[in-house]
């Protein structure tokens, strides 16, 4: 158990601990908000949703929800999967590694656990891409455990009421998070307390516009009655990502078809296809296709493109919007530069010819998406 007092923490005494339950527990049932992976405690729904749910919104994950559950409804048809169905079942989503992370632990539970859920906080821990917070939230929904599920919206809201003055976004600090969760929580509705604190902390308890007067629980809050709800959570602000720049091929060919590449080199966006990707210095960002003369960076990049693909290649005169997109650790900036290839030449490998009305049977990430958006309304205008 961790000395709460060392960080400045008063715990209260446990009769005002299950008045706090009682609080939180009355709103939710009143309140809670319908949604689908609610409809029952099925631990696959409720696994892939909270899956979804990290670094994603609720609006946008419900029709991912669902049009995962029916492309895969069961753990076996996940652990079987295709790859390029599992990639455009999860195409927008981002943080891809979740989803791949998700097949291996389903085919773990086949191998393992005859296809189903294992229903110990410990072997649901074991299984790949399920960390603290994911492992609570499914022991405690589906299986009625008394395990926390700490995150962000949890960790704002236990900031506010007990005024704690540690960074929630050090990763060190969530363990104090997580010992306090174990005196708070519910032991008889430990997934009714978890989900009602993460629906606490996501509107009423927002990170942004907080309505603290309509807080269920705010005669327990030390920051609402102190006056303190801007200094908390204390969060040092994110290192901001590094810049990638990168110019992007859109080559047609004879046929109206498009030069597309599957990225099987890369660990980020594995897997996708896209038009051919090129890297190029810092400093020629802003050294834009000109055409009237042509940009050394531009000239360059040309040059290293048909190393790989030998074509006669006329190229358009026109510059395009920049596309820039932002990962968790890196944001691209993307140039297009518009060809058009003499006849239907072959392509190596891992290149394919393909028409626009086919890009739908390719997963595109959305850097890619980006790209032929604005590709896409240059055509319509042409």
């Amino acid at each position: 158990m961790i000395n709460f007092k060392k960080y400045g923490i008063e715990m209260w005494p446990e009769e005002k601990i299950q008045a706090f339950r009682l609080a939180l527990l009355t709103w939710y049932d009143q309140e809670k908000r319908d949604l689908p992976w609610r409809e029952n405690i099925d631990p696959y729904r409720i696994w892939v949703s909270e899956i979804m749910l990290q670094q994603t919104r609720v609006d946008t994950v419900i029709p991912y929800f669902h049009r995962f559950l029916k492309t895969f409804p069961t753990i076996q048809d996940l652990a079987a999967a295709e790859e390029e169905l599992l990639l455009k079942t999860w195409e927008g989503l981002g943080y891809y590694s979740r989803v791949r992370n998700m097949q291996i632990a389903a085919q773990t539970m086949v191998e393992d656990y005859h296809g189903k859920f294992p229903e110990t906080i410990e072997e649901i821990r074991k299984l790949k891409g399920i960390g603290p917070y994911t492992a609570g939230a499914i022991a405690s929904i589906a299986f009625n455990l008394p395990e926390p599920a700490v995150d962000g919206n949890v960790m704002r809201v236990l900031a506010r009421l007990f005024e704690v003055d540690l960074d929630i976004g050090n990763p060190s600090n969530r363990k104090v998070f997580q010992v306090m969760m174990e005196v708070l929580i519910d032991p008889k509705r430990p997934g009714d307390f978890n989900q009602a604190l993460m629906d606490l902390g996501s509107d009423i308890e927002a990170p942004v516009n907080p309505r603290p007067e309509d807080s269920p629980v705010k005669e327990f809050s030390a920051a609402y009655k102190h006056g303190t709800m801007d200094k908390y959570p204390i969060k040092a602000p994110k290192k901001k990502p590094i810049s990638i720049y990168l110019k992007a091929f859109v080559l047609q060919n004879q046929e109206g078809k498009f030069l597309l590449e599957k990225n099987d080199h890369s660990k980020l966006l594995a897997g996708f296809w896209h038009f051919p990707l090129l890297e190029v210095e810092e400093e020629q960002e802003l050294n834009l296709f000109n055409p009237v003369s042509e940009g050394n960076d531009v000239l360059d990049a040309r040059t290293r493109l048909e190393a790989d693909y030998p074509f006669a290649i006329d190229w358009e005169e026109i510059t395009l919007p920049q596309v820039k997109h932002v990962f968790s650790h890196r944001k691209w900036h993307v140039d297009i530069l518009l060809g058009h290839v003499r006849g239907n030449p072959d392509v190596p490998e891992g290149s394919l010819w393909v028409s626009a009305e086919d890009f739908s049977s390719y997963p595109f990430a959305r850097p890619q998406q980006k790209i032929w958006e604005i590709v896409e309304s240059n055509l319509k205008a042409t």
